[in-house]
């Protein structure tokens, strides 16, 4: 037992002195290298304001971009009464324009979706909420009716769901219901 205990002390010490060795010479060639001015670079220094007006312009441009992809809220179309159809045309090239459309919950809308676009993503419309799923064909008016029965917002998407848009339901009843009141119930 002692014999291997020495053979692998012997082994570890002999193992160690020659990592040291190794390692001593490297650190020496790597401190040398650095030391010698010839290294191809050179320190440009900058006046502080130059440096201020980067750093202040980078930030400039991170707060532009947060604003526009997260705080700027897109403004709804709404769509136009005829008839007693509330319908709007909706153009399919690269994504839904308009995509986002406001109606009056309760009454029948009719989207007329004009696909431009050849890309297979934008065959289809779905519509999940009513259960509508139609098929867009090139250079073609495809219109889609529903009725949203109550308030809120109604999603569509492509048939891959890559590509979105929303239908935002609002109630005409308060603007009805002022119209409706008594000059009694008014003056309450």
């Amino acid at each position: 037992m002692g014999r291997y205990r020495n053979l692998a002390l012997g082994s570890l010490a002999s193992l160690s002195l020659l990592l040291g060795l190794a390692t001593g010479s490297s650190a020496q060639m790597t401190h040398d290298a650095v030391s010698e001015p010839n290294s191809g670079f050179r320190r440009i220094e900058q006046p502080l304001w130059t440096k201020a007006l980067v750093t202040a312009g980078g930030l400039g441009l991170v707060g532009l971009e947060l604003w526009w992809f997260v705080f700027s809220q897109p403004k709804a179309d709404k769509a136009k009464s005829q008839n007693g159809i509330q319908e709007i045309t909706i153009t399919v090239d690269g994504g839904y324009e308009p995509n986002q459309i406001m109606v009056q919950a309760g009454q029948p809308v009719r989207l007329n979706f004009y696909r431009t676009d050849p890309s297979s993503c934008l065959e289809e419309v779905r519509f999940p909420d009513f259960h509508i799923a139609k098929a867009l064909p090139v250079n073609q008016t495809t219109a889609i009716e529903f009725t949203p029965t109550e308030p809120g917002r109604y999603e569509f998407a492509c048939g891959m769901n890559m590509f979105r848009g929303t239908v935002e339901a609002v109630d005409s009843a308060p603007a009805d219901d002022a119209a409706r009141l008594t000059p009694a119930a008014k003056a309450t």
